[in-house]
């Protein structure tokens, strides 16, 4: 029998509206969702895999009476419920300490009454962190966070970011850190604790390439696709590798968009790999995932939280 290490599938539930808010689109509070359509697909693909995995759901999806059903259908199905904050803003590091609590205690109301799941995990928007959000994590006896993105190319993204969106001044100064500083590719990739009180807090980083540090979550697979297909399976290939040999156990992050296409979205263009059809997308998922389950054995992020002892992982302070 083949050992496969365990390894943890994630997926942050943002809807339409939340990207068209980060893209500073004003039609974004109108709240237009794909929710309905995307969820049952990702549930019935993941169903047929015979994965369960952890879904990062927004509190101000979960207060929409248009998404209770689908919402709750993911608790249903044995998947993990996590906290994506309430208003999905990604300059979450901007808050004061009430501001967090407060975002924090309306996104746990509103996804506990949509799904029934009192969420322990936490994944800030667009990777967004810090100390205070930390802090009021630990107070609040979360069982781990999962926003670091350990890459020195977030600035790189970030600047293609603002190249494809129409954001004012104020709006990019909002955004500033939008996917981490330069110096995050320093930050661990295996799990580790922060000094948090009344207790550390787990940390588990999203994977990026052991070594050089570079994205592997599948948004970034499926646009190196629209280029060269084999490229990008060579490219994820290596990644699974690396980690391997690293002895990385990976989590692995995916979105929505991952599974939906330009005929099934026609107002996100300017997200990489959104020229791809819904199916095409699809076949590519099933394909990339099915490599990652040859090198690992898929889980929620609370099943691979509970194999890590914290006085076993570095503990670390807030240097930011």
């Amino acid at each position: 029998m083949i050992y496969r290490p365990i390894a943890s599938l994630s997926l942050d539930l943002d809807n339409l509206w939340s990207y068209l808010k980060t893209h500073g689109d004003p039609e974004w509070s109108n709240y237009p969702s794909y929710l309905n359509l995307a969820v049952p697909r990702i549930l019935d693909f993941l169903h047929q895999q015979g994965w369960t995995i952890t879904f990062f759901i927004v509190g101000q999806d979960a207060i929409l009476p248009e998404h209770q059903t689908v919402l709750r259908s993911i608790a249903e199905s044995g998947h993990e419920i996590g906290n994506h904050s309430f208003r999905h803003e990604p300059w979450l590091h901007l808050y004061s300490e009430s501001e967090v609590d407060q975002e924090l205690t309306l996104a746990e109301e509103a996804i506990h009454r949509a799904t029934g799941v009192l969420p322990r995990g936490f994944r800030g928007p667009g990777f967004s962190i810090s100390a205070t959000v930390l802090r009021v994590l630990a107070r609040r006896g979360y069982d781990y966070d999962a926003s670091t993105f350990p890459t020195s190319i977030g600035p790189l993204a970030r600047a293609y970011y603002f190249a494809k969106a129409g954001l004012t001044p104020e709006q990019k100064q909002q955004r500033q850190l939008l996917f981490g500083r330069w110096r995050e590719g320093w930050r661990p990739l295996v799990p580790y604790a922060w000094r948090t009180r009344p207790q550390p807090l787990l940390e588990i980083p999203v994977t990026t390439m052991p070594g050089i540090r570079v994205p592997i979550h599948l948004s970034y697979v499926l646009y190196l696709a629209t280029f060269s297909r084999s490229a990008a399976f060579a490219y994820f290939r290596m990644a699974l590798m690396a980690c391997r040999l690293a002895r990385v156990q990976p989590s692995i992050l995916l979105h929505p968009l991952d599974f939906l296409g330009s005929d099934d979205v026609d107002r996100l263009s300017f997200f990489p790999a959104m020229s791809l059809k819904g199916a095409e997308k699809m076949a590519l998922c099933r394909d990339l995932l099915h490599l990652f389950a040859d090198y690992f054995t898929p889980s929620t992020m609370e099943q691979f939280a509970s194999t890590v002892t914290l006085d076993r992982v570095k503990h670390l302070g807030w240097t930011n």
